[in-house]
């Protein structure tokens, strides 16, 4: 028996969480493509290559492809979703080698974890964006067999007429295969630019305008504002973000079918932190005027005002 066979079924007698469970929580992938790169040889746990199967714990070494990988065991976890109100001219990226500004710079810094992206939106389409730092519940959230759909509201140049919505609904054929809406609301507007609400059960690129423009029509303004479940705060202000409460985070893994985490929601510490941080950074006329202490003096002096004859 080799060192790396006889790692692997010490890996799998031993306790702590399968390899390719705790890759897709880091947000490299799903746990079926986490198997092949594991398969692939390009894993390993502490100096040996890994298979597929082996448990690892919290003090084990995980590399992949020579990059070391964070992570946290499922009893130390704590899932954190953030709603984030997107501004257009952002891009989703870590990064951008023209130097545009990214949604990741606005986020909250996190310690030994990174904030994974629950899909995109164009660089120049605002609205709802989710973060999460659990990258399987943001892979569960983005694939094609949980059904969820996203609503956009959009600005629509152009005459639109009945026909135009009814193929809208019924599917058009795209670069990438047919497309449709399987909603569509009016919302408004006067003249030439018309607002409707409009749903998708998936999230191609650029899709909401492709299909508008299959008609001959042109979107002017794309927000979206929701994404299954999860509406856009009315109050969130774009470039905002704030944590989604616990409740709404347990109904996301139910709804995904994964099983819940032990502990979801930003820590009370990490509250405290950023609740000073916020104070620390408000603006000096937002803050209150510290009240100086009465003096007796100053006590007789209104009440003397008070009671002067005018």
């Amino acid at each position: 028996m080799t060192d790396n066979e006889k790692l692997s079924n010490d890996n799998k007698e031993s306790g702590g969480e399968k390899l390719q469970k705790v890759l897709a929580r880091a947000g490299i992938g799903s746990r079926r493509e986490m198997e092949k790169l594991i398969g692939a040889n390009r894993v390993t746990v502490n100096g040996k290559i890994a298979h597929v199967g082996d448990r690892v714990e919290a003090r084990d070494r995980i590399l992949l492809d020579g990059h070391p990988i964070a992570m946290k065991v499922s009893e130390e976890r704590r899932t954190r979703v953030l709603i984030y109100n997107k501004p257009e001219g952002e891009i989703c990226t870590t990064s951008d080698p023209e130097g545009r500004p990214t949604v990741f710079a606005a986020l909250p810094k996190l310690k030994g974890e990174r904030w994974i992206a629950v899909g995109r939106l164009d660089f120049n389409t605002s609205g709802l964006l989710l973060f999460t730092t659990d990258g399987e519940l943001a892979n569960a959230l983005m694939h094609p067999s949980a059904n969820i759909d996203r609503e956009y509201l959009c600005r629509v140049l152009g005459e639109v007429d009945d026909d135009m919505l009814e193929r809208l609904r019924n599917g058009v054929v795209l670069d990438d295969g047919i497309a449709h809406f399987t909603d569509i609301t009016a919302g408004g507007g006067e003249g030439a630019n018309r607002w409707y609400y409009v749903c998708l059960m998936e999230g191609r690129n650029r899709e909401v305008r492709r299909l508008w423009e299959s008609q001959n029509l042109k979107v002017s303004r794309l927000k979206r504002v929701r994404f299954g479940p999860v509406f856009l705060p009315p109050r969130l202000k774009q470039g905002q973000w704030q944590d989604m409460p616990d409740e709404q985070i347990l109904a996301l893994y139910q709804m995904t079918g994964l099983p819940k985490p032990a502990h979801v929601g930003i820590a009370p510490q990490e509250k405290r932190e950023l609740a000073r941080e916020k104070r620390k950074n408000r603006p000096a006329s937002n803050r209150p005027v510290a009240r100086k202490p009465e003096t007796k003096n100053s006590a007789i002096k209104k009440s003397t005002r008070r009671h002067t004859p005018h």
